[in-house]
């Protein structure tokens, strides 16, 4: 209670949105900035098929977990024993950081379900020391071999910096990790969003048997822009590694939606390519406003998000609280993320290029 008296007005009603953690289909006419999804998948057929299977998928049971990790094989074409499903990756997340042992290197700012499932003694955290927090694969060895770690966790691209270390730079860092019998989490959930996405992934079983320290975590419910249907996977060589997660997750962990959206996906890939496409173009666009506002600076992304640097007369609270009361505008002023200085930065997503247009239209009225 001391805490919330001593809260400023701005940070009370912020904090009463992002406490929710979600559930804004409550609020129909706001636009959320905040959470980080795909924004066209999820208008292509696809829905349009799970819409007219409804009935039978709300009154059946899914299926258990061999059945489920058969399909998420097929749909990121990965050998069944290196892939489990995970009821959202938020859950294959806690699994895997409740069962780490010694330290663990973090980047940050970065996305906070990893280290908050660490005790924070276990913790060693990288910032980079440049103001855009950019970094590369050298720069990771470097820190982490003069501060060693039992195991190296990167989100790429990073979350909410944006960075983004190439596909050659990951391979090296992997063979680190690997050459020094170190564990390495990969990230990858907003790899999709980056420029040549399809190049840039590490879902394919050659690359995970060439490093089988590494494990390589998705969010579907990101990538794919259904969130709502909580769907992550985790993969690896590793196999006595599955195995385990697959034991520490419940027979039933996904919901029948969840089993049919992996049912039905390969029938849809070119049409998620093409979602793909269309987002790296709205981001352009978005990016190409976002620079002509002078009381912000945008720091390059490779992901469905911009982190912005919120100059004066703003800051990052006042200007996140002014959004939301007066434009019905939900976004993120990062009041959780370690390694920036408070009220000072802001995390946006990309949606499409209607409400990006309305997002700007925003800020150049906050400007006058």
């Amino acid at each position: 209670m001391a805490e919330n008296s001593n809260m400023t007005a701005d940070q009370k009603l912020l904090r009463q949105y992002y406490s929710r953690y979600g559930g804004f289909w409550r609020f129909p006419d706001m636009l959320d900035y905040c959470y980080l999804v795909n924004p066209y998948f999820n208008r292509s057929a696809i829905i349009k098929e799970m819409q007219d299977f409804f009935p039978i998928l709300v009154s059946e049971y899914p299926s258990g977990m061999g059945v489920n990790a058969g399909l998420a094989s097929e749909c990121w074409n990965i050998k069944q024993e290196h892939i489990v499903v995970g009821n959202g990756a938020a859950e294959l997340i806690k699994a895997i950081m409740e069962s780490l042992e010694g330290k663990v290197g973090v980047v940050r700012p970065t996305f906070e379900e990893y280290p908050n499932r660490m005790p924070a003694e276990q913790v060693e955290t990288f910032v980079p020391q440049n103001e855009m927090f950019r970094y590369g694969a050298d720069d990771l060895i470097a820190y982490f071999s003069q501060h060693p770690v039992d195991t190296l966790l990167l989100i790429n691209p990073d979350n909410p910096s944006g960075n983004f270390v190439p596909v050659d730079g990951i391979h090296k860092v992997a063979q680190w990790c690997e050459d020094n019998g170190m564990q390495f989490i990969l990230d990858e959930s907003f790899v999709d969003f980056s420029v040549d996405y399809e190049r840039n992934t590490f879902l394919h079983d050659e690359i995970l048997e060439k490093y089988p320290h590494m494990c390589v975590m998705k969010s579907i419910s990101k990538s794919y822009g259904v969130p709502g249907l909580r769907l992550g996977i985790l993969c690896s060589a590793n196999e006595m590694l599955i195995a385990k997660m697959k034991k520490q997750v419940s027979i039933w962990n996904i919901n029948s939606f969840a089993e049919f959206f992996m049912q039905i996906y390969p029938k849809y890939r070119e049409e998620y390519k093409h979602a793909c496409d269309q987002f790296l173009q709205a981001r352009e666009d978005f990016e190409v406003e976002l620079r002509k506002i002078p009381f912000v600076k945008v720091m390059p992304s490779q992901a469905n998000y911009f982190f912005l640097e919120v100059l004066p007369p703003y800051d990052a609270q006042g200007l996140c609280a002014t959004l939301l009361k007066d434009y019905n505008i939900l976004a993120s002023a990062c009041l959780a993320k370690k390694g920036i200085e408070p009220n000072r930065y802001m995390r946006i997503a990309v949606r499409d290029h209607a409400d990006n247009g309305k997002f700007i239209a925003a800020l150049k009225d906050l400007i006058k």
